[in-house]
């Protein structure tokens, strides 16, 4: 009984601390009602009014509490300058913005801040403030469905002796997998873009989502999805980061996920794909690798004829002779953009088409820029064209 009595008081003081805390910060962040048509974003922590967005205008209002600053400015699409009332907080209701997911600072006294009220993404090599501009039913394929299996995503970490240490990556197995534990399954590994992590794919994208959806739906054939780090990090204790992204992903990734997994280890079922920078390290390792990969995506990751190449002499020819590509029976080379991007990826596909290169997509994400949701749709269009 001693025990018991103990712990019920002790319980009952946590919660009690518990209760007195959260109202405490709930009177620190007492605020007017929000105003018709607004709703905390998705993208708030879980006690944050702030910033709210207006599903029908898609305008988002941003509060900042700093009585002492002399400025105070919103870094979205640009800086904004916000307004301060006679309680030192500051407040702008922005322009419609884009539906999807966007990045965006606090400038105080013009120094850049995380918003509070914001959960952390990281983006641009730091832990950003994110809002999400909510679309309507036509977003659904990235939202969660209580009525279907889902699948795990998995944080692991495996050792690469060319990075000389420890790398992390997160893998998404699907809902049937730990079903049929004789059952092997395809690959695609799927990377980030410059200043994100592997982390990007599973929370800004919404990865799991998409492929719970499209698997369950009969879309997509059910496989393993691996996201890696696409940089070569560094460690305090010495060690010296070295080596190629690329000679990672084969020597060292590969392996370790066709050791870890039950996986089929033939060309015709692993594939790639990146985003932005992460494309390019997809088209660099796929065409050097053409006998490990007959699969490749590249979502706004292409960056058209620079420093003057041409069909024949992008990625280091790899098109000159369109007959000897086609011979090496690559199954897809799926290139997409946003309609309000600017780098060269219709004329890249336009080009390999005229050229003869066999089994070339192309797919635009309309009125999106460099942005995730024009990469959750290119993901939503390439994945069910895999391994079939």
């Amino acid at each position: 009984m001693k025990k018991a009595s103990f712990f019920t008081i002790a319980v009952f003081f946590i919660c009690n601390v518990a209760v007195a805390q959260f109202a405490g910060v709930m009177r620190g962040q007492k605020v007017k009602p929000l105003p018709k048509g607004f709703k905390p974003t998705s993208t708030n922590t879980f006690i944050s009014q702030y910033p709210a967005v207006n599903a029908q205008t898609h305008q988002a209002i941003f509060r900042v509490v700093a009585p002492d600053a002399k400025s105070v400015q919103l870094q979205l699409n640009g800086v904004h300058d916000m307004k301060k009332d006679e309680k030192g907080v500051w407040w702008i209701t922005t322009d419609p913005l884009v539906v999807g997911f966007h990045y965006y600072a606090v400038l105080v006294d013009s120094v850049p801040v995380m918003d509070r009220g914001s959960k952390a993404y990281f983006g641009s090599n730091w832990e950003s403030s994110g809002i999400e501009i909510p679309e309507g039913p036509e977003g659904d394929y990235y939202r969660f469905n209580k009525d279907i299996p889902h699948g795990q995503i998995r944080s692991i970490q495996y050792w690469s002796d060319i990075n000389g240490l420890e790398r992390h990556i997160n893998v998404y197995v699907p809902a049937e997998y730990e079903e049929h534990p004789n059952k092997k399954y395809p690959v695609l590994y799927l990377i980030h873009g410059w200043g994100e992590n592997e982390n990007g794919w599973s929370i800004q994208g919404h990865l799991a989502n998409i492929m719970d959806g499209l698997i369950a739906a009969g879309k997509a054939v059910p496989m393993i999805i691996v996201m890696p780090d696409g940089d070569i990090q560094t460690n305090p204790d010495v060690r010296k980061a070295s080596g190629d992204i690329t000679d990672i992903y084969m020597k060292n990734l590969i392996p370790f996920v066709d050791k870890t997994f039950r996986t089929y280890t033939d060309r015709y079922h692993r594939a790639m794909a990146g985003l932005s920078r992460g494309g390019f390290q997809t088209w660099h390792t796929v065409l050097n690798n053409m006998d490990k990969f007959a699969w490749l995506g590249a979502f706004s990751g292409t960056f058209g004829f620079r420093d003057n190449n041409t069909i024949e002499t992008i990625y280091n020819g790899a098109f000159k002779d369109a007959d000897a590509f086609n011979k090496k029976d690559m199954k897809l080379l799926f290139i997409s953009t946003g309609s309000e991007e600017k780098f060269g990826a219709k004329e890249v596909y336009d080009a390999m088409v005229k050229h003869g290169i066999n089994n070339t997509v192309f797919f635009e994400s309309q009125g999106t820029a460099h942005e995730w949701l024009t990469w959750r749709r290119s993901l939503y269009n390439f994945a069910p064209r895999l391994f079939k």
